[in-house]
Parts: structure tokens; sequence; C-alpha cells
């Protein structure tokens, strides 16, 4: 049998989490949405559908998130203690 290039699939189904938003940032994201829809030529019917890309965006150009995230799943290397 051939193996695949892909294997098992991530479980990515969304999570439901409720966030209470400032006045301002809420504005903010209002207005952002509707400069996105300007710019890209669709209008974005919830602006809340806008944080879960900004988080995402945000978290993978913080430097050092992504190194800390690299480190955690890096094999642990050999060595040890070897005396027996």
């Amino acid at each position: 049998m051939t193996k695949l290039k892909l294997g098992p699939l991530a479980d990515d189904r969304p999570v439901k989490i409720t966030v209470e938003l400032p006045a301002s940032v809420h504005r903010d994201l209002v207005a952002y949405a509707e400069l996105l829809g300007r710019t890209t030529g669709q209008k974005v019917a919830d602006p809340a559908k806008l944080i879960a890309p900004m988080l995402e965006r945000f978290m993978v150009t913080d430097r050092v998130f992504a190194k800390s995230r690299r480190e955690q799943f890096q094999p642990p290397t050999g060595g040890g203690d070897r005396s027996g």
C-alpha cells in the first residue's frame, strides 16, 4: 500500500468562546470591517468574524511566541546519563 504524504488531520472544529470587548475596540473592529469591505470589495457582514484571523495573524507574526512553540515541539535530544 502506498504511503500518503498527508497524515491524520488535526481536530480543527471551531471552539465557541465569549469575549467582552471595550466599546472602543468594538468600534475599531467595526471600522476595520468597513475598511476591509471597501478595500476587497467583499462586505464583512459580521465584524466578529475578523477576530479569529486577527488573532491568528498576531500570533504568527510574534517572533518570541513562534520561537517558544518551535522549542516546545522539538523532540528531546539524545544524551542523558548512560552510566549503568
